[in-house]
C-alpha cells in the first residue's frame, strides 16, 4: 500500500466522512429509513400520553385500542406512504404495560387503516405492515412470505461475477425497517425498527434466509446511529446462526462484477460495502474506457474521491493506467489495499491510496495545475435533513468545481448525491452552477441511480435518494 500522505497544506478543513450510515434510505451509503422531524410541525407529542378526554378507539374502530392519527397522516397512508410521525399521532393507546409490537391505526373518524409496527422512541412512530387488521401470527406470515419474494426477486442478479446484494430493503419491499445483505457466504441482518426486535421476527428471518441461502453465517449488525434514533439496544456480536457454531465465520470475501472483496463483520463501516453502487461500479468502467477510446486520452489518469474500500477506483483500475483513491480514513484505505491485493491479476493501473480531507486535497490539486482523465465523487450524505440543504448543495457545488478544474477536455466526471433531501434538480444546479464558475461546459451522457437491489417505490419517495450523473467535460 502507498503510504498515505497529508495534503500539501498544514490548513485542515472539515472532511467528508468516510463513515457513512447504512440506513436502508440514505447512504451516509446507502440506508436504510431515516428518522427525522417532520418539518414546520409542531414538538411531537409523547406517544404514550393522550390528551385529557381523548379516546382512541370509538365504536366504529374495529380495535379497543390502537393509535389515532390525525388527518395529514391518515391521506399519507391512504396514498400508499407507511410511516406515521410521532407528531402526527393525535391519541394513542397501547392497553397498559410494555409497549406493543404491533398497533392498530385509525383515521379521525375511527376508521381503520391498517395495522403498524410501534416504534415509541422513533420520530417515525409508527411503520404500516398492513393495510388491515392483523395480529403477530398474520404479521409473521406477511414477513416470511414478503421476505421469500424479496429474496426471490434478487436472485437472478446473483451469479459467479457477483455474489452480494441487499436482498431486502426495508420499506420498499413492505417490510419496514427490515435490511438484509448478502456479502458472499454471509448474510447481514439489520432489524432498524423497535417493533421488530421480537423472537418470532427473529425466528422467522433466521429461518427463510437458511432456507432461501444456506449461509455460513447470519449476523446482526444494525447501524450505531439508526439504534440511537430508534431507540435499540446494541446486539450481541454472535451469529444469530452458524453452520458452524463452534468456530462462526464471521468475515468472508465476496464478488461485485468479477472483482474480489474483502467483508468482516465485526470490523469497519456500516455493513460493509456499497451495494448500492455496484452497477455505476460498472458504468464508470465502461464509461472511462469508452471516452478513453474516442478521445485518445493515452495517459488514462483517474482520480476517486471519497473511495471508501476502493470500489470505483478497483473497477477504473482495469481500464485506465493510473487510479488514485482519497478518503480520510485510514481503516478504509487499509481494506482497500487489501482488496487491491486481491485483484493486481485483473488490474491494468498503478494504484495509489491518500488519506486526505476531500475538500481541502481537491483546492491544493486544482491550484496546483493536476489534470485527470476521469474523476469520480462519490461523498457522504451532506444533507440529512430538509434544514440541511443548503449546505450540503454549497458542498456538493465546491467539490465539483475543483474537480471540473482539474478535468482534461474530453474527460469523465462520474458525480453522485446518496442524500433522499437533494434532488435530481438540486444536484444538477449545483453541478451547472460549478461549470460556470469553472467555465467549463458539461454534456450529460446519463443519470443513474442505486442497483436493482435497490428499488424504487413510486409512492415511497424515499426510496428514491441515490444519484449519479455521468457528463463528459469539454
Amino acid at each position: 500500500m502507498t503510504k498515505p500522505h497529508k495534503p500539501r497544506t498544514a490548513t485542515k478543513q472539515k472532511a467528508p466522512k468516510a463513515t457513512r450510515p447504512a440506513a436502508p434510505f440514505e447512504r451516509n451509503h446507502e440506508n436504510p429509513p431515516p428518522a427525522r422531524r417532520a418539518e414546520g410541525r409542531d414538538s411531537p407529542r409523547n406517544p404514550h400520553t393522550a390528551a385529557a378526554g381523548q379516546n382512541p378507539a370509538s365504536p366504529r374502530d374495529p380495535a379497543s385500542s390502537g393509535a389515532r392519527v390525525n388527518r395529514r397522516a391518515a391521506d399519507r397512508l391512504r396514498a400508499g406512504h407507511l410511516w406515521v410521525y410521532a407528531s402526527d399521532i393525535d391519541a394513542i393507546d397501547t392497553g397498559g404495560g410494555e409497549p406493543p409490537a404491533l398497533l392498530p391505526v385509525a383515521d379521525s373518524r375511527g376508521l381503520l387503516l391498517g395495522t403498524a409496527l410501534f416504534s415509541p422512541s422513533s420520530q417515525i412512530a409508527l411503520r404500516l405492515v398492513s393495510r388491515e387488521a392483523t395480529d403477530e401470527h398474520g404479521w409473521l406470515k406477511l414477513l416470511e412470505d414478503r421476505l421469500r419474494a424479496a429474496i426471490g426477486r434478487r436472485k437472478p442478479l446473483l451469479n459467479e461475477e457477483t455474489d452480494a446484494c441487499r436482498l431486502c430493503f426495508s420499506e420498499a419491499d413492505e417490510l419496514p425497517g427490515l435490511v438484509a445483505d448478502k456479502y458472499g457466504s454471509l448474510i447481514i441482518l439489520q432489524r432498524l425498527a423497535k417493533g421488530l426486535l421480537t423472537a418470532g421476527v427473529q425466528e422467522t428471518c433466521v429461518r427463510v434466509l437458511r432456507e432461501e441461502l444456506n449461509p455460513a453465517s447470519i449476523l446482526e449488525r444494525p447501524d450505531p446511529r439508526m439504534r440511537e434514533l430508534e431507540g435499540i439496544a446494541a446486539p450481541a456480536l454472535e451469529p444469530l446462526w452458524a453452520a458452524d457454531s463452534d468456530a462462526p465465520i464471521t468475515s468472508a470475501a465476496f464478488r461485485l462484477n468479477g472483482l474480489e472483496f474483502h467483508f468482516d463483520a465485526n470490523a469497519g463501516q456500516k455493513t460493509g460495502a456499497f451495494l448500492d453502487q455496484r452497477a455505476n461500479y460498472s458504468a464508470a468502467q465502461d464509461w472511462a474506457k469508452k471516452l478513453r477510446l474516442e478521445h485518445g486520452l493515452e495517459q488514462g489518469r483517474a482520480l476517486d474521491v471519497c473511495t471508501y474500500q476502493g470500489g470505483f477506483a478497483l473497477h477504473l483500475a482495469q481500464v485506465c493506467r493510473r487510479v488514485t483513491g482519497i478518503d480520510s480514513s485510514r481503516a478504509s484505505l487499509e481494506v482497500a489495499e487489501r482488496n487491491l491485493n486481491a485483484n493486481r491479476s485483473r488490474l491494468t493501473a498503478e494504484v495509489d491510496w491518500v488519506e486526505a480531507d476531500a475538500f481541502q486535497i481537491l483546492r491544493d490539486w486544482s491550484v496546483g495545475g493536476e489534470k485527470f482523465d476521469v474523476i469520480v465523487l462519490d461523498p457522504p450524505a451532506f444533507a440529512k435533513t430538509k434544514r440541511a440543504v443548503e449546505g450540503a448543495l454549497r458542498g456538493y457545488k465546491e467539490l465539483n468545481l475543483r474537480a471540473l478544474r482539474m478535468a482534461r477536455p474530453g474527460g469523465l466526471l462520474l458525480t453522485c448525491s446518496c442524500s433522499h433531501h437533494v434532488g435530481w434538480a438540486d444536484l444538477e444546479g449545483a453541478v451547472a452552477s460549478a461549470a460556470a464558475d469553472a467555465h467549463r461546459r458539461v454534456r450529460l451522457l446519463e443519470r443513474r441511480g442505486a442497483s436493482l437491489d435497490h428499488p424504487v417505490v413510486l409512492n415511497l419517495p424515499e426510496t428514491e435518494y441515490l444519484k449519479c450523473l455521468v457528463l463528459q467535460v469539454e
